[in-house]
C-alpha cells in the first residue's frame, strides 16, 4: 500500500474542486487546438515538443519556490510523468488524430472508475455512497458519447479502431500517472506548480532519443504561420496551466474524485464540437446533464441521504 488516508467525509474543499474543473476546460480547448495544429511530425514527436516548451516556460517559476520534499515524493512524480505524460500524451495525440476531439477525450475520460478502484486499493481512499453514484453518472456519460457517430473525414479503414484502443491506451496510462502523483504528492511532494514542472522534465527526458533524426526547418516544409502561435496556446493552456491544475487537484482531493472532475473535459468539448464540423445531437446533450449531475455528487456539492 503506497499510503492510506481516512474516507471522504462532507463537501469537498471549493479550492481543488475548481482546479480540477478549470484543468479539464483548459485541456478541452487545448485538444481542439492540438488536432489543429498543422504539422507533419508523429505524434511522439509533438509530445516531446510540446514538453520541452511547456518545462521552458514552467521552470523559472518553480525555481522562486523552496524544494523541500522526499526523495521517494520526487521518485513517484517522475514516475507518474513517464508514464502520464510520455506514454499517455503520445498515446492520446495519435488517437485524437484519428478520432477526434470530443470522442478522444470522453474514451479518456472514462478514469474515474479505473482511478476510483485502484484508489481503493492503493491508497485507502473510498468514497462515499454518493460520490460513487457520480463517478457511476460521469462514466454513463462517457459511454453515450463514445457511441456517437464521429464527424465524416478522410479516413483510412479501421482508423477508427485502432482509435479507440490508443485512446483506451491513454485512459489506461493517464490513471496510473495521477494514481502516482498523487502517491507523490502525500508522500511530501512540492508545490502543485513544481509537481507539473518535475512531471514534464522526466517525460521530456526518457523522450530525448526522438530528436534524433527530427527534419530541420530548412529541409523540411515551409513553416506556416499560424504553427507557432497555435503551439504555443495549446501548450499554455493545457500542458502549463492543465497539468499545474491538476496537480492542485490531486493535493487536495483524494485520487478517484479528483480524476471523476478532472474528466469532465468531453462535456466542456461539447460547445466546441461545431468547430470540428462534429454535432453532440441528443446524446451529447444526455451526456453533458449526466456528467453534470454526477460532478455535482463527486464534489459534495449535491447530498443524499444516508451519504
Amino acid at each position: 500500500m503506497i499510503a492510506t488516508l481516512p474516507p471522504s467525509r462532507g463537501p469537498l474543499s471549493a479550492a481543488p474542486v475548481a482546479a480540477a474543473l478549470a484543468a479539464a476546460f483548459c485541456w478541452a480547448l487545448a485538444s481542439l487546438l492540438w488536432r489543429r495544429l498543422p504539422t507533419s511530425l508523429s505524434a511522439a514527436r509533438l509530445n516531446l515538443l510540446k514538453n520541452l516548451l511547456a518545462v521552458a516556460l514552467l521552470l523559472p517559476l518553480s525555481l522562486v519556490l523552496p524544494w523541500q520534499v522526499a526523495p521517494r515524493s520526487l521518485l513517484l512524480l517522475a514516475l507518474s510523468g513517464v508514464l502520464g505524460i510520455a506514454l499517455g500524451d503520445t498515446l492520446f495525440f495519435a488517437a485524437l488524430r484519428r478520432l477526434g476531439t470530443r470522442r478522444t477525450l470522453t474514451i479518456d475520460a472514462g478514469g474515474p472508475a479505473v482511478t476510483s478502484l485502484a484508489g481503493v486499493a492503493l491508497l485507502g481512499e473510498v468514497p462515499q455512497p454518493a460520490q460513487w453514484l457520480g463517478i457511476a453518472l460521469i462514466s454513463l456519460a462517457v459511454l453515450l458519447v463514445v457511441h456517437q457517430r464521429a464527424p465524416q473525414e478522410n479516413q483510412p479503414a479501421g482508423a477508427e479502431a485502432a482509435g479507440v484502443a490508443l485512446a483506451l491506451g491513454a485512459l489506461a496510462c493517464g490513471s496510473g500517472g495521477a494514481l502516482l502523483a498523487r502517491a507523490g504528492l502525500l508522500a511530501g511532494g512540492p508545490e502543485p506548480l513544481q509537481a507539473a514542472t518535475l512531471r514534464l522534465a522526466a517525460a521530456a527526458l526518457v523522450m530525448l532519443p526522438l530528436l534524433v533524426g527530427l527534419p530541420r526547418a530548412a529541409h523540411g516544409p515551409r513553416p506556416v504561420g499560424r504553427r507557432w502561435p497555435l503551439a504555443l496556446a495549446a501548450t499554455l493552456l493545457g500542458t502549463s496551466a492543465g497539468i499545474a491544475l491538476q496537480q492542485t487537484a490531486l493535493a487536495g482531493l483524494p485520487g478517484g474524485l479528483a480524476v471523476a472532475l478532472l474528466s469532465t473535459a468531453p462535456v466542456m468539448a461539447l460547445p466546441l464540437a461545431a468547430l470540428e464540423g462534429d454535432r453532440p445531437g441528443w446524446r451529447g446533450v444526455l451526456a453533458a446533464a449526466a456528467a453534470l449531475a454526477g460532478v455535482s455528487l463527486v464534489a459534495g456539492l449535491v447530498g443524499l441521504p444516508g451519504a
